[in-house]
């Protein structure tokens, strides 16, 4: 395990870091790696991503944050929402402050483009230590049942108004790749421990 202070650089990822992009993801997220990186993979090539960042030491590609559009189906509008996913860092160097200044970052180019809120889907434990609230104490419903509820989570950011209330719409990617919340067994355990 790398020391609990990266001296990793956050940016944007240039077109040499696609496989290093691709590897991380991989690694991140063990069984379900390959996966997640060829889901991010088509996001990435319909052109819904908002913003995406790296985090990148010694020339090798240590992090990974991704935006991507959604919407929430509020009472008055559609708006056009982000999510955060997926969120790697390579395994080796987990608990290094990496994932912490990738979210910050990450809620930080939200902000700079104008989004009310960023959703995302993970563990509370993790998230609310950086700032993630439960959405649905903002009235904001995750787009599957299979999500519990304590692990859909939200930053509401500047532009967010009390009205701005619903359930979150994913784009078809999501569901095309079967990565919205999760499915049985592992749906039932985490229910359980809840």
């Amino acid at each position: 395990m790398s020391s609990a202070t990266t001296t990793a650089t956050v940016r944007p990822p240039s077109e040499a870091d696609r496989d290093g992009v691709a590897a991380v993801i991989t690694a991140a997220f063990g069984d379900e790696g390959g996966k997640i990186a060829r889901l991010w993979s088509d996001v990435v090539g319909r052109g819904l991503v908002r913003a995406e960042l790296v985090a990148v030491e010694d020339d090798r590609v240590v992090g990974h944050v991704g935006l991507s559009h959604a919407w929430l189906d509020a009472r008055s509008e559609l708006l056009d929402i982000l999510v955060l996913s997926p969120l790697s860092v390579a395994p080796d160097q987990q608990k290094a402050g990496i994932g912490a200044a990738l979210l910050a970052a990450a809620v930080k180019e939200a902000g700079r483009l104008g989004a009310p809120v960023v959703v995302l889907e993970g563990d509370p434990g993790y998230y609310s230590r950086h700032g993630w609230q439960p959405a649905s104490s903002y009235g904001i419903e995750a787009p599957s049942p299979r999500i519990p509820e304590p692990a859909f989570q939200l930053v509401a950011l500047p532009g967010h108004e009390p009205w701005m209330t619903g359930r979150v719409v994913y784009r078809d990617v999501w569901w095309e790749h079967d990565a919205t919340g999760l499915r049985d067994p592992l749906l039932a355990q985490v229910e359980m421990s809840l």
